[in-house]
């Protein structure tokens, strides 16, 4: 194998795929990234068994190619020496099977590699009706859901996003118990099974990343994996066993309390009253409601008080008094898009349900916290 390419594609290939390596690998070889290079391109996979991405850059964008062949280089040095050499321009080389040099004008790493044989084979399957999601849909899907997953492993399945479609409706859910995200799109196109999978969150987040516009993203989804296509990307991931807890239920059908306010108004005094919590376990802040006065409160023994009075607007008759997670608010609220939006209330133990005045297809909930 010996190539010429310009550093920043690879660069922007490597950084993709690298995201697949984790320090946990227990096969030695999963610690390296292959090297592909055959006339049509040069091929890069990296996997840890779970998440596995691919990406193609094509012979067109490859400056020259001497030779082809397929390698094994360890990952754990090989994007800061990408990014560190001194040039825009990289030569590779294969010495000896087991040996690359990588090297520019005035610069070169010599690197001990991994046997090719030794690679599992990664079988990245596609169907012939994939689903189609535009990739900026994909991304605020995931954005507007995934911080709500758990982040204890004792009930794995939270550590997930719920992904249901029936028909032409797309639904992704998380929640780690003590609140809930959920967010709805339509297909262009209906599907004819109904889905109903657990993707996990952190590879799921890691996806995220690597989608930068609206193109088109393919979402294969089989058995106990799924792949999405995007752009010269594959990424494939497992999905977690077993059945999403019915989250239907928590999601309260009448209100006694509508409030509508500003949501940059609310953010900035739930964030103000939240100073005084900061290195608390909970974050608690109270809201009081009365004749149109939203107070927002919290205090801190060993430091003081704090008090945010906000005017919204509710039924005269609207009174309350309820505590929160200032965390988890304000981590609800900066995934409404719209400045006006809906507090939906009933009483100080029954859920605090978000949502946009214009927007029914998000829905953020958060349960109140008794502080008695």
């Amino acid at each position: 194998m010996k190539f010429t390419i310009d550093k920043n594609i690879l660069l922007e290939s490597l950084t993709n795929v690298s995201k697949a390596i984790s320090t946990k690998n227990v096969i030695p070889v999963l610690n390296g990234i292959k090297f592909e290079l055959t006339e049509k391109g040069l091929s890069l996979t990296a996997s840890d068994s779970e998440l596995t991405i691919n990406s193609i850059i094509d012979a067109k964008e490859i400056k020259h190619i001497e030779s082809t062949g397929t390698i094994i280089i360890q990952s754990k040095f090989l994007l800061d020496i990408i990014r560190k050499l001194p040039s825009d321009v990289i030569d590779f080389e294969m010495v000896d099977n087991l040996k690359v040099r990588i090297y520019t004008e005035n610069a070169q790493f010599n690197l001990n590699c991994l046997d090719a044989n030794d690679y599992p084979n990664l079988k990245m399957e596609e169907h012939k009706d994939p689903i189609l999601l535009k990739g900026d849909v994909l991304k605020s899907l995931i954005n507007q859901t995934a911080f709500a997953i758990s982040t204890q492993e004792l009930r794995p399945l939270l550590t997930g996003i719920n992904m249901t479609i029936t028909g032409d409706s797309l639904l992704f859910i998380a929640t780690d118990s003590y609140r809930l995200a959920k967010k709805n799109v339509k297909l262009s196109t209906p599907v004819e099974t109904d889905v109903n999978i657990v993707l996990p969150g952190k590879n799921i987040l890691e996806l995220e990343k690597i989608i930068t516009d609206e193109e088109m993203i393919e979402v294969h989804i089989f058995n106990n994996k799924v792949l999405f296509k995007y752009k010269n990307i594959k990424f494939q991931t497992n999905l977690l066993s077993g059945s999403y807890p019915n989250t239907s239920n928590l999601i309260p059908n009448e209100y006694g309390i509508i409030v509508k306010v500003n949501k940059s108004d609310l953010m900035a005094s739930v964030d103000r009253a939240a100073l005084l919590t900061q290195g608390k376990d909970k974050n608690i802040i109270k809201m009081q409601l009365n004749n149109k006065v939203m107070l927002i409160t919290s205090y801190a023994s060993e430091i003081g008080k704090v008090e945010e009075k906000l005017v919204v607007d509710t039924d005269e008759s609207s009174v309350i008094d309820i505590s929160f997670s200032s965390k988890y608010m304000l981590e609800a609220l900066r995934t409404i898009e719209e400045e006006e939006i809906l507090l939906l209330m009933t009483d100080d133990v029954k859920p605090i349900v978000l949502k946009s005045v214009t927007d029914e297809s998000l829905i953020q909930l958060i349960l109140p916290i008794k502080t008695y």
